[in-house]
């Protein structure tokens, strides 16, 4: 099944970064479980302050006895058309580390940002693969840090739908319309040199 992608670049890039995109969408395919620790493998070799690696994946294939628990994770939105995805994962970010030669752990500044660059290495790798994958911020942070006992040292910080694209049809009307690689703002409105332009 293929959308239309009306996304063009403004300086050349590899085609993957406007050939990815987060459809709501999904195919009853199941995912196979050496696919999705492809994806996960991916994910473990994003870059990350002093190595510390602070990103967790915690997952569900839709085939699996902790789906139902999974989707409970899930505002009613998102459970509304991610229920037909292939798999979900949870992302977590360590909000502490040991520093080399350090012995206490310590605050970790960039934890959140760490664990979005491996994010992005998962959706890279998926789509290269023919497979699709799209974030959650709606999900029900107190439920996951209950029901999976995470530590406080851990930021629950969002989810993932994965799953073969499948027919647009099969959404509500409202979200027919924006089942399509959607755009992104100009270049010039999100990088600057040096200076801060509002």
């Amino acid at each position: 099944m293929t959308t239309p992608n009306p996304r063009s670049a403004d300086h050349p890039i590899d085609p993957q970064f406007v050939n990815r995109w987060s459809p709501h969408a999904f195919s009853p395919e199941p995912v196979d479980n050496a696919t999705l620790l492809t994806f996960l493998e991916a994910a473990r070799w994003a870059p990350s302050s002093y190595n510390s690696q602070p990103w967790r994946f915690i997952y569900a294939t839709c085939d699996s006895e902790h789906w139902k628990q999974f989707l409970g994770f899930l505002n009613d939105f998102n459970r509304s058309w991610a229920s037909e995805a292939a798999a979900l994962v949870i992302v977590l970010s360590k909000s502490t580390f040991v520093p080399p030669g350090g012995t206490d752990e310590v605050p970790s500044l960039s934890h959140s940002f760490d664990s979005g660059a491996a994010w992005g290495y998962l959706a890279l790798q998926a789509s290269l693969a023919g497979w699709h994958t799209h974030g959650l911020a709606g999900i029900e942070r107190n439920r996951i840090r209950n029901e999976l006992k995470i530590p406080d040292t851990y930021s629950i910080e969002a989810g993932i739908a994965i799953g073969r694209l499948g027919d647009k049809a099969s959404l509500p009307e409202t979200l027919q319309a924006r089942e399509t690689p959607s755009p992104r703002k100009p270049l010039g409105e999100i990088a600057t040199e040096g200076r801060f332009a509002a």
